[in-house]
């Protein structure tokens, strides 16, 4: 009877002591949001009486800022600046340093560097404050003062991919191109889908030497809406310079298809798809993207003058040879105006030289009545030819001992070239003239 009776107690002792926890734990349990309004109202109502409050408005500003309200922290820590620097309060670093990260996420960056300039100057060794102040420089395109921040931002968070990237970033955009790539590299080991890195990256590469790499990342952003235009103009660039005329084509093809292309890279893209492909001898395609770039910019560099030779070239095909022909295509043509020079007359070929800047033709001819030896020389030039060139050409006719020289060039001969001739047995032969001879070869 007495051992039921002390387990009875026990029983009785163990469920009260349960209740008696139970009991506090309730009392302690509360309600976040009561307490966040209760916190609110209560320091919204300090304000009112007095609009300084600076305990007031430090728990206000710190609710929201912990809540991540920037855009209701950011006038409270804008009134609270002041204030605490005024009265040298223990919080004032962390006061600026708060006031600057919620300007600079409501994008209000001149207002970021009030709080992250006092903030650097009690702490300017603190990571955020590093972080905060070079993000601040950064979007200000303030690259050259955003670098050493970020530096040392790095330096105290070694193991934070967050600043590499703008750091990298900044390094590219200053021209530090070699040293940029580590630091671009390692953010895109935690953040490989960041496009505009990427794109960075791959042109810090192609800028670095490192074409190769920098190919395989512009071939894999040519799909990209934002960074696809300009990658394809820089890898079409790259195919061009190698003579890989066809792949270029087709990148610019890709770009081209892009939506909402900046006016500058579209352009281009048109002018460099032009080049590539006359360097084909596809005169036709050249002159329908050079149209286009007519349409959206009429004086866009040389295009007006592109076209023009362009058609031309396009309405006669012995031009083209003259012009942009392989060399020995070049010659061949340069026998067929030597040989229709004389209809009437026998042409013996005697010597042929070509270099960089011309060919030339040694050659016998004779008729019924006459015989000489003569000198042609062919130029490809475009331009102005000087008297330098023709006098030139006038040694190399003594030299042959040749009883006459004639002279062509795509071009115009200089006044001085012309005056040098006179009384000289050489005949000068410009673009019109050689044009309307190229008409009636076959």
């Amino acid at each position: 009877m007495v051992s039921y009776l002390i387990a009875g107690v026990i029983v009785l002792t163990v469920v009260v002591v349960l209740m008696q926890v139970a009991g506090r734990a309730g009392k302690k349990k509360s309600n976040p949001k009561a307490n966040a309004a209760k916190l609110i109202r209560d320091a919204s109502r300090k304000l009112k009486q007095n609009p300084h409050d600076a305990a007031a408005l430090t728990t206000l500003a710190d609710y929201y800022y912990g809540e991540r309200n920037f855009e209701k922290a950011a006038p409270l820590y804008d009134s609270l600046i002041d204030l605490v620097k005024l009265h040298h309060s223990p919080n004032e670093f962390q006061v600026a340093l708060r006031q600057g990260i919620c300007a600079i996420k409501l994008d209000k960056i001149q207002e970021a560097f009030k709080g992250l300039s006092d903030a650097y100057k009690l702490n300017p060794n603190d990571y955020e404050v590093n972080y905060n102040l070079g993000m601040a420089c950064y979007k200000s395109n303030m690259f050259d003062k955003a670098v050493p921040c970020l530096r040392k931002a790095v330096m105290a968070r070694p193991d934070t991919s967050e600043p590499y990237g703008p750091l990298g970033a900044c390094l590219y955009k200053t021209g530090k191109f070699s040293e940029s790539i580590k630091f671009l590299k390692k953010f895109l080991d935690e953040h490989p889908g960041d496009k505009e890195t990427l794109f960075n990256l791959a042109d810090a590469m192609y800028q670095s030497g490192h074409g190769d790499k920098a190919m395989k990342v512009f071939l894999h952003l040519r799909p990209d809406p934002k960074y696809g235009p300009q990658s394809c103009l820089i890898a079409g660039s790259m195919h061009f310079n190698n003579k890989l005329y066809d792949k270029a084509i087709q990148d610019f093809e890709i770009g081209l298809k892009h939506a909402d292309i900046p006016i500058e890279v579209q352009t281009e893209l048109l002018y460099k798809m032009a080049a590539s492909w006359f360097a084909l001898n596809k005169m036709s395609n050249g002159l329908d993207a050079l149209k286009k770039i007519q349409a959206l910019v009429p004086n866009y560099k040389d295009v007006p003058q592109l076209v023009a030779r362009y058609t031309e070239l396009n309405q006669n095909t012995n031009l083209q040879v003259y012009l942009s022909a392989g060399t020995s295509d070049f010659v061949a043509l340069c026998r067929k105006i030597v040989s229709s020079f004389y209809p009437n007359s026998f042409v013996k070929v005697i010597d042929i030289s070509v270099t960089p800047e011309n060919s030339e033709i040694l050659c016998n001819v004779s008729s019924s009545k006459w015989e000489d030896t003569e000198v042609f020389r062919f130029y490809r030039s475009t331009g102005v030819t000087g008297e330098l060139y023709v006098r030139d050409f006038h040694a190399r006719i003594r030299d042959t001992k040749a009883d006459r020289g004639v002279c062509f060039t795509a071009g115009h001969f200089s006044e001085e070239g012309k005056k040098y001739i006179e009384g000289r047995p050489i005949d000068l032969y410009e673009k019109e003239k050689l044009v309307k001879i190229l008409k009636k070869l076959p």
